[in-house]
């Protein structure tokens, strides 16, 4: 709980910013209504243990950099959701950007909320410039291309698509960010950190495939049973139910097991165990047998 109330607050002081400086009226309500209320905020909760397991707990840092990579994740969300994507009418169990504004509001928020993110890793690290370039290159390399959100996106744009690739792009990315993120803003080296990012990141994918194809529109908080609408690349019409699940299992195993060992690793490791159990509950699975 502390942790996201830590992450709330970073966000209001990051999109504040948007409701003082004379922002447009329009734009600046749909940037708030983009990010608040959340979802579980897995990414920023995640960038904030792994900086507490490498010695920075409480970081104004590490805090900035989590609501960094939740903004880009919001600006993700608009973006996927607009009629020349998914065209989806709901977002968190409310209609979305460019259903509650419109195409045009929703366009220019995702843009913002990019630039956004950016402008504030860059007031938050005035005082620690030596860590600045690093976190700007993970983030950049989440977001843009050919490694990041907007390259999984644009493989929707092509006639053949490469699975796994899609996965680590689409999703993967942003999960690897948070991991060498926190890393990173407590000054550690990221690299031990990139397996657990990049094994959690594809497994959020095939858990996402599942609950798409098995849950319903209240329990996804959108509309369910898009991807089989819109003919999107799956695990589940790769593997089957029986083998994404089986590979969501490995997955989240590889995940535990790449933790380095540190001060926060139980609370690591439990924090991985909650999140499969609720990403794919039992009681989901269960509709398919």
């Amino acid at each position: 709980m502390e942790s996201t109330s830590a992450i709330e607050q970073a966000l209001e002081v990051a999109v504040a910013s948007c409701d003082t400086l004379g922002c447009p009226p329009r734009l600046a309500a749909a940037i708030r209504y983009a990010v608040f209320p959340g979802g579980a905020r897995i990414r920023p909760r995640l960038c904030l243990a792994i900086a507490a397991g490498c010695g920075e707990p409480h970081s104004p840092l590490a805090e900035a950099t989590a609501a960094s990579i939740e903004l880009l994740h919001c600006a993700s969300l608009v973006h996927d959701d607009l009629p020349c994507f998914d065209n989806a009418a709901l977002r968190r169990n409310r209609p979305s950007v460019h259903r509650a504004f419109d195409e045009r509001i929703a366009l220019l928020v995702g843009d913002a909320l990019i630039v956004l993110a950016f402008q504030n890793v860059a007031r938050a690290f005035a005082g620690a410039a030596p860590r600045l370039p690093g976190i700007v290159l993970a983030l950049g390399r989440a977001a843009g291309a050919p490694g990041g959100i907007v390259a999984g996106q644009a493989w929707e744009c092509e006639t053949a698509t490469p699975l796994e690739e899609y996965r680590r792009l689409k999703t993967g990315a942003l999960f690897v960010a948070a991991t060498v993120g926190g890393a990173l803003s407590a000054g550690a080296d990221p690299a031990p950190w990139r397996t657990l990012g990049d094994r959690l990141g594809e497994a959020y994918q095939l858990a996402d495939d599942v609950r798409d194809a098995l849950g319903t529109d209240d329990e996804l908080g959108k509309t369910a049973h898009r991807d089989a609408d819109l003919g999107r690349p799956t695990a589940l019409a790769e593997l089957g139910l029986q083998g994404t699940v089986q590979r969501f299992d490995a997955l989240m195993r590889e995940a535990t097991e790449s933790i380095p060992q540190c001060p926060g690793a139980e609370f690591l490791r439990d924090l991985v165990e909650l999140e499969a159990q609720r990403l794919l509950p039992a009681s989901l699975l269960q509709r398919a047998a």
